[in-house]
């Protein structure tokens, strides 16, 4: 499938949806040198440089050029919350149709054999089509998915931002400071595998050796559990971990909250998880929303070994990560 970046009214291209050989291609259909983009990468994702006239190792007729037809991840900050300690920093940005989605920095310092890490939670669509029942976003309906500049545009943001002053932990002295994006979860609005494509053009992106360089096992890609989605990353070749919204133990219980899981059942979804694993050799974790006592008990017993789902959970490789998902406010 071809994927087109989104354009804005004046029908700029955003440079943000196009990996590096779409980029070549690019410049080359206006006349320019196709090493030209390795050049404008560099300014895009290691500089972070939003301004075309700043990019002085290109020519200054392609500056110009650039700045007629061209954009770099166009979007509005409309706020930006940042909780008491600045550990959590989350953005409400406007798209080019004024489409709102969120995203979220989340920072942590080294803790003893672990280092300090900087982890964007990244939207993938604005609103959501599986309407999960304790899912703000759920509840919104589907608006459209973002394209590969908009996934991407988001981690950038945040990139900048460290780019510009470094993080260190409040209160802890002598803790290393940290001026870079070392993860990214795809785990703030939207479905990722409803919108298959243009997600992995962003992780591609993002991984890209001659861009931003961020490793495959540094990102994190969540579903509702998109069981053929979930076969078809699997052979992808590229090294992500897969995060599956469990929320339940049951059928029953599931499909209460969760409409996804009357097409794609647990036995399915265990099912696919297990070939993903063994195709990729790569661990999946599965999460648990807890919002009431309710849920609470749903945690214990998915944590308990004796339990169907996780025995079905733990072959053919050890027992998979399981995290619980605290609830925030939400903007959008």
């Amino acid at each position: 499938m071809t994927i087109l970046p989104i354009s804005s009214t004046n029908q700029k291209t955003d440079l943000l949806a196009l990996s590096l050989p779409q980029l070549q291609q690019w410049l080359v259909e206006r006349g320019e040198a196709a090493f030209r983009a390795k050049q404008l990468y560099q300014w895009l994702y290691k500089r972070l440089v939003t301004d075309f006239a700043a990019m002085h190792t290109l020519p200054p007729t392609l500056r110009q050029q650039l700045a007629a037809e061209a954009t770099i991840g166009p979007m509005i900050v409309r706020s930006e919350q940042h909780s008491k300690d600045d550990r959590t920093r989350k953005i409400l940005l406007e798209l080019v149709d004024g489409k709102l989605i969120e995203s979220v920095l989340m920072l942590y310092p080294a803790l003893g054999e672990s280092s300090a890490r900087a982890t964007v939670c990244v939207s993938s669509q604005a609103g959501c089509a599986f309407g999960c029942t304790f899912c703000a976003t759920g509840q919104m309906g589907f608006a459209r998915h973002l394209s590969a500049g908009e996934i991407v545009a988001q981690v950038l943001h945040f990139a900048r931002e460290l780019q510009a002053a470094s993080w260190r932990a409040a209160g802890l002295p002598g803790s290393d400071p940290i001026d870079h994006i070392t993860n990214i979860v795809l785990m703030g609005m939207g479905e990722p595998l409803h919108n298959y494509d243009n997600v992995l053009q962003a992780l591609r992106i993002l991984n890209s050796p001659d861009g931003f360089n961020l490793g495959a096992r540094h990102m994190t890609v969540s579903t509702v559990g998109l069981v053929p989605a979930i076969r078809k990353l699997s052979q992808e070749h590229l090294q992500v971990n897969l995060a599956i919204s469990l929320h339940a133990p049951t059928d029953a219980l599931r499909s209460q909250t969760m409409p996804v899981n009357r097409k794609y059942p647990i036995s399915e979804l265990i099912a696919a998880c297990q070939d993903y694993i063994a195709v990729t050799g790569r661990l999946t974790r599965t999460s648990l929303a807890i919002c009431s006592p309710r849920s609470n008990s749903l945690r214990m017993s998915t944590a308990s070994p004796s339990m169907p789902l996780r025995q079905a959970t733990i072959r053919p490789v050890p027992m998979p990560y399981e995290h619980s998902v605290p609830f925030y406010v939400s903007m959008a």
